[in-house]
């Protein structure tokens, strides 16, 4: 049986976030302003052929899921990567640190540009409207940030978890993970993420914190052929 997270953009689209969805029983995606990522229910060529038409000629879509990708032949992938997902424990250690806030729509901007600069994942300006962004700011300046982004039941995605090069090697990025993924824990939820296989970096910064892996992911930035 497939588990919820196997195919977390599909199970996010059809339950907890199907309000930021566009498409049909066979094939969903993120309003484009959001998000790009999308997915199919199976594939079955029905459901494929129904992702095909979800992308616009000219732009990227993202998929990311357990099982192997299977490309209609309306899409074509301009990049193909392996991942990870690895979901945390009841036992993470709790943090406090009185420099940690919530970050807002009036933080956005910035956030844009410490997402473009370091390059965590796609982020949006609307990247807010899918779950909450914590920050921590020294001298004015964001130093660092991570929140939340897809939603499953039982499962909320820490996401967006960067530094600032200027802040780096204070613990920032260990910091708000823990205080994110605590969060997720507190509303008895259980914490998950991913992250490039070849990240190795940021894979034994998770373990240290009480991630472990869960599954091997496959990714794929997809257009439309021609």
């Amino acid at each position: 049986m497939r588990h919820v997270l196997d195919r977390p953009v599909w199970s996010a689209l059809t339950t907890r976030q199907r309000t930021f969805a566009e498409g049909s029983d066979l094939a969903r995606r993120y309003r484009p302003s959001i998000i790009p990522f999308a997915a199919a229910a199976t594939d079955d060529p029905e459901s494929l052929h129904a992702l095909g038409r979800l992308v616009s000629a000219g732009e990227t879509v993202i998929l990311a899921q357990a099982e192997n990708i299977v490309l209609p032949p309306a899409l074509v992938a301009t990049m193909t990567a392996d991942a990870v997902q690895m979901i945390a424990g009841q036992g993470l250690r709790t943090v406090a640190d009185h420099r940690i806030e919530q970050l807002t729509r009036q933080d956005a901007a910035e956030m844009l540009a410490l997402a473009s600069l370091t390059k965590p994942g796609p982020f949006t300006l609307e990247a807010l409207s899918l779950g909450e962004f914590w920050g921590v700011k020294i001298d004015g300046r964001l130093a660092a940030m991570a929140g939340e982004r897809m939603k499953q039941p039982g499962y909320s995605e820490l996401s967006g978890v960067c530094s600032h090069p200027d802040f780096r090697g204070g613990g920032l990025a260990r910091l708000l993970s823990l205080f994110v993924a605590n969060r997720i824990i507190a509303r008895g939820e259980v914490p998950y993420l991913h992250a490039f296989a070849n990240n190795a970096a940021a894979i034994k910064l998770y373990e240290s914190i009480g991630f472990r892996l869960r599954s091997g992911m496959n990714i794929a930035m997809v257009q439309r052929a021609g």
